[in-house]
């Protein structure tokens, strides 16, 4: 193990010298005879790991010292021994406020020297192996956290693309809504209805729960699910009740890891509840207003958008202008009032998304194919 490095900082050679001699047989010793020149060694790749500090010197005195030291996030681990003959109780109090950790008086007693300089340096060492060790538990832990942030991202986008194969929307769909409700929730978080609710923790997770909105389709048969044209009364009732399927396919998952799962509670409420209306003539159970969960209002507004203005196997998409006007008319019965006054300043936003997100002719050749071996399968 490297033995300890001691700076002795003094501008008399002969201290410097009686200094260096009594040290050396435990230490290695580097010596500076200016402020200056000491806090260039102090600074540098290789500091010191203490210094003996003389106060009274030309041009920077060690109290300056100790104030560069101290400033500085690396020169402050430095353990500072002034070692002057300023005797008076002032001086003392003064360089133990500045951050020294000791403070001896001229003439010096080499065996006090010693033993304060070892003890110090005790201290040091201990300091840097807790310091040590809780970095590490730090690098750990957030080697944790990436690691089950990255499982929750796989689970939802694992879980999403099981309903976007069976959907006749594009995986495009996904991404558009996500974004979508991010930049709705990130205007609105200053909005006193929604501070206390929408938070970097709440927007993080509305992103990613986002992808489940439609997860409960995988529980829809084919031929309601893939029908192009309109349901019937009966069909449409089949097809509701992908807002509770997508719930309890969420519950099933928890109940198969044999715990709740803290992040899917958001994407559950955006599952169940992001066909409610605002004046309550929405489904599954006609939650009206408030009682309608701020992510599944959020999610309604970029659904609904998003369902006017892209394009589908069997319907080409709505104009912008036209769909500001669709929903503008959903502003107080479909739609949070205040939602709609976001989406409105966010327009040029939301283009921007639809566009960074659109569904190319590819995409939609490859639903349609996608699609069309579904139907094969079970017309078989």
């Amino acid at each position: 193990m490297p033995r300890p490095t001691v700076l002795v900082v003094d501008d008399t050679p002969d201290n410097l010298a009686l200094m260096s001699s009594l040290l050396k047989e435990h230490y290695k010793v580097k010596v500076a005879n200016s402020g200056e020149r000491a806090l260039r060694i102090a600074l540098s790749e290789t500091p010191p790991d203490l210094i003996l500090l003389d106060i009274m010197m030309p041009g920077m005195d060690g109290y300056e010292v100790c104030r560069h030291l101290k400033a500085d996030p690396l020169g402050r681990r430095i353990p500072v021994i002034f070692l002057t003959a300023k005797a008076e109780v002032e001086d003392e109090r003064l360089g133990l406020e500045l951050g020294a950790v000791d403070y001896l008086t001229k003439p010096v007693s080499p065996p006090i020297v010693l033993v304060r300089v070892k003890n110090h340096l005790t201290l040091k060492a201990s300091a840097d192996f807790l310091r040590s060790k809780n970095d590490y538990l730090e690098q750990e832990v957030n080697k944790r956290t990436r690691e089950v942030m990255a499982i929750q991202d796989v689970t939802i986008l694992a879980m999403a693309s099981l309903a976007e194969t069976r959907d006749s929307d594009t995986g495009n769909h996904i991404r558009r809504t996500q974004y979508y409700v991010k930049a709705l929730a990130e205007h609105l978080r200053e909005h006193v209805r929604f501070a206390n609710q929408l938070d970097d923790a709440a927007i993080q997770l509305l992103f990613k729960s986002a992808p489940l909105h439609d997860i409960g389709k995988v529980g829809i048969p084919d031929r309601i699910l893939l029908k192009p044209g309109r349901f019937t009364p009966d069909e449409f009732e089949i097809m509701k009740s992908h807002t509770t399927l997508g719930v309890e396919a969420i519950d099933h998952a928890e109940r198969q890891l044999g715990t709740s799962v803290a992040f899917l509670a958001m994407a559950k409420e955006i599952a169940h509840f992001h066909h409610e209306k605002w004046d309550g003539t929405g489904y599954p159970q006609g939650l009206r207003g408030e009682a309608i969960p701020v992510s599944a209002r959020l999610m309604a507004v970029a659904d609904v958008f998003d369902a006017l203005v892209s394009r589908r196997i069997y319907k080409e998409g709505m104009s912008h202008a036209k769909a500001i006007q669709v929903m503008v008319e959903g502003r107080g019965c479909h739609f949070d009032p205040d939602m709609i006054d976001a989406f409105l300043a966010l327009q040029e936003t939301f283009q921007v998304i639809a566009a960074r997100y659109a569904d190319s002719d590819r995409d939609m050749a490859l639903k349609q194919e996608q699609l069309e071996r579904i139907i094969g399968s079970a017309v078989g």
